[in-house]
């Protein structure tokens, strides 16, 4: 029996004619041989409905994704019911769409792997379900994925790294710092206390608004020098607790003294004035910075995927029985050791942050 979060309501479950008619649509290769382990990723955690075909040796046969963007900068932000029912309006054909494009038949896949935390509860049931009842009509093995965890391995899609690594996650939602020790071993050395820097940066801008009070649809007379404040001041203030978290793992043995990477990874991640900041850090402390293209820092379903690759490969956290699997909402990533590296004291050195 499927536990369920009593804030998710519902799950999303589609008429039985609509699964069949979904099912059916697809035209099955007998002849074709399928040589590496195909995995099949979905993405619902938020407010972009993603799905993704790769294969072991990294190539992404196919993928889609619908974003919700438009509808949310109408109301202001993302509200959980209306991200949820776009999810439910966009899931099955998303997913048709991915596979299609890599011209895989459920049947031929090796495994589906879905985001089931951390997110909104809302929109991780909508794919939870669909998968579910995926898996269950083609007895296929369930990947529950870990969002960040996710973001966290996808540079071992696009280059070549070897455990272990520094590991930056920055998002609108998230920002931690993690050593990663294997697929699914994470030391969690630090996160932000009560806000992550995209969020930070729409509660600036909200407060100033209303002090001037600005009207929808007017921009705030100071928004450039506000931006251009946060900007510098979230970089710097990131690349120093990176620096110190670089330092920590060194003086621990947990990273090599020279060469060592640093991935950077999450929407923000994009960003190229923070990017800029890190490097000075780690030219100073003999590292190698690294950051997957923009377009898979993002939310999508080729992360997902590969994540169950990795899964897949290590033989970690494969269900072939999805009896009282559940979604989370909320989830910490790893072992939580950010105790122990306060207690470190580490003097961080001061570097000329000229960016």
């Amino acid at each position: 029996m499927l536990i369920l979060n009593k804030t998710a309501g519902v799950f999303f479950k589609p008429s039985r004619r609509k699964i069949y008619a979904f099912l059916g649509s697809f035209h099955f290769h007998p002849g074709k041989l399928f040589l590496h382990k195909l995995v099949l990723g979905i993405e619902t955690s938020c407010d972009d409905t993603a799905a993704a075909v790769v294969d072991e040796a990294g190539n992404v046969l196919g993928e889609a994704i619908h974003s919700q963007t438009e509808v949310h900068l109408k109301t202001g932000g993302i509200i959980p019911p209306v991200a949820q029912q776009l999810h439910r309006e966009n899931i099955q054909r998303i997913v048709q769409e991915a596979l299609s494009a890599s011209e895989v038949s459920p049947s031929e896949l090796s495994a589906v792997a879905t985001t089931i935390k951390p997110g909104l509860a809302l929109s991780l049931g909508v794919g939870l379900s669909f998968s579910l009842q995926l898996v269950d009509q083609f007895k296929k093995p369930f990947i529950p994925i870990h969002h960040m965890e996710a973001h966290a391995l996808t540079i071992r899609l696009t280059n070549k790294v070897e455990f272990p690594f520094l590991v930056l996650l920055i998002s609108g939602g998230h920002c931690l710092l993690a050593l990663v020790r294997g697929v699914s071993d994470f030391l969690l050395l630090g996160k932000s206390l009560d806000i992550a820097p995209g969020d930070m940066l729409d509660k600036m801008i909200m407060q100033k608004e209303k002090e001037e009070g600005i009207e929808q649809g007017q921009v705030l007379s100071s928004a450039a020098d506000i931006a251009a404040a946060v900007q510098h001041t979230v970089a710097c203030h990131i690349a120093k607790r990176t620096h110190r978290a670089l330092l920590f793992c060194k003086q621990r043995g947990f990273l090599r003294q020279s060469n060592a990477v640093l991935v950077v990874s999450g929407g923000v991640a994009s960003n190229l004035y923070i990017r800029k900041a890190l490097e000075i850090v780690t030219n100073a402390t003999q590292c190698t910075l690294l950051c997957p293209p923009p377009r898979l820092c993002t939310d999508n379903g080729v992360m997902i995927a590969w994540n169950g690759v990795e899964r897949l490969r290590a033989g970690l956290g494969i269900l072939h029985n999805t009896e009282g699997i559940r979604y989370e909402p909320k989830c910490p990533l790893g072992v939580d050791i950010s105790k122990e590296v306060g207690e470190a004291a580490i003097k961080v050195p001061r570097l000329k942050m000229k960016i």
